[in-house]
């Protein structure tokens, strides 16, 4: 096992942009850790670059107490595995297992040893004298996990493993790779785009967005206390709904009218975001005015769609599977419920501030 330390870490490549942009990150011995943001945010290439498959550009990177920046992937006791599988058709999959430790001139009972005891591990056991082509999408990423378990690294690195198996597959599949963290109890880097995978797998996770991280926290302090906007709307689903508004006296008018009695140290007239999770939206008989757009029926629970007058985007409204919705088109009246909600200043980062119970009708 090994922690690893990014410090100022940068990617530019060549006669081309600047992709990372001085990266501070401490990754704790064991940890299960989660780098998640949009395509093109840099979380692919900082892991290639703790890879060894990317040349760093600038910073320093360490795992364990050796820095590594100049010493070449072979030797870095990483191992990764990747979104393709990367596995070799003509091989069976105990050759393909094994075949890193065949290189590197182990010797042949070692090398069944560790094939038999990683197959064991994940239960593919019966499949070693299968090619590739013989097996589904879920046991060829095994199989590629499996090559990666038998080299014992001090860290494994996981980019999108699962973003080529159907959804049923994923769910599977991240029970296994969190029951593998735990009986490996091994350092682990994950990169993925898919936030229910960052949530459920993750002792912590590392926002990025732009070739920067935006926070780094468990699953549940960015989902309850997000640092600023953008970690805001990208974790949770359906995402944060987030309204407009202005520092009105000890209140907040939002834009459609409606006043929320929330003091916040600020000048009169400052712009501010109201950001409020579906959940933390209810229906009233008097509130902010809306228009039902869609009701999605998702068998726990329902989402209503609704158009709200000054707001872009229809605020999301989870409703219980056990009450009725209303009907696509009608009119309904919501509430917020303040203490849950979050507040943005002008530049986007939260701030902190008296919270009651409920929104105040104009």
């Amino acid at each position: 096992m090994a922690e690893l330390k990014l410090k100022q870490l940068q990617k530019t490549y060549e006669d081309g942009p600047t992709v990372i942009h001085g990266i501070d990150l401490d990754i704790h011995d064991g940890e299960f850790m989660v780098f998640v943001g949009p395509s093109g945010c840099g979380k692919t290439t900082t892991l290639r670059m703790i890879a060894g498959l990317e040349e760093i550009s600038g910073g320093e990177l360490s795992i364990g107490k050796q820095i590594v920046n100049d010493i070449p992937a072979a030797k870095r006791g990483v191992a990764m595995v990747f979104q393709s599988y990367a596995l070799y058709p003509h091989m069976t999959v105990r050759e393909n297992m094994g075949f890193g430790l065949k290189l590197a001139k182990t010797p042949k009972a070692d090398i069944e040893a560790a094939v038999k005891r990683a197959a064991e591990v994940l239960q593919i056991t019966h499949l070693l004298d299968r090619k590739p082509k013989a097996l589904s999408g879920g046991q060829r990423q095994r199989v590629a996990i499996g090559r990666a378990i038998v080299r014992k690294p001090d860290v494994f690195l996981f980019d999108e493993p699962l973003s080529n198996l159907d959804a049923s597959l994923r769910v599977q599949m991240r029970i296994e790779l969190a029951k593998l963290h735990k009986a490996l109890a091994t350092t682990m880097i994950y990169v993925t785009h898919d936030q229910v995978e960052a949530m459920t797998l993750g002792d912590r996770i590392a926002v990025f967005n732009g070739g920067r991280i935006e926070q780094v926290g468990t699953p549940l302090t960015l989902y309850e206390k997000p640092a600023n906007l953008f970690v805001a709307g990208f974790l949770g689903s359906p995402r944060m709904n987030f309204l407009p508004g202005t520092v009105a006296g000890n209140q907040l008018q939002l834009s459609e009218g409606t006043r929320l009695d929330i003091d916040l140290a600020l000048p009169e007239g400052t712009a501010i975001t109201i950001g409020v999770r579906p959940e933390h939206l209810y229906l009233t008989r008097e509130g902010i005015a809306a228009v039902v757009d869609i009701v999605e029926h998702l068998g726990d629970t329902q989402i209503a769609y609704m158009r709200v007058s000054g707001i872009k985007e229809p605020l999301a409204v989870k409703i219980a599977s056990n009450h009725t919705a209303p009907a696509n088109g009608s009119a309904v009246h919501l509430a917020i419920r303040t203490q849950a909600c979050h507040v943005f200043g002008p530049d986007g980062l939260a701030l902190q501030a008296r919270q009651p119970e409920e929104a105040i009708p104009a």
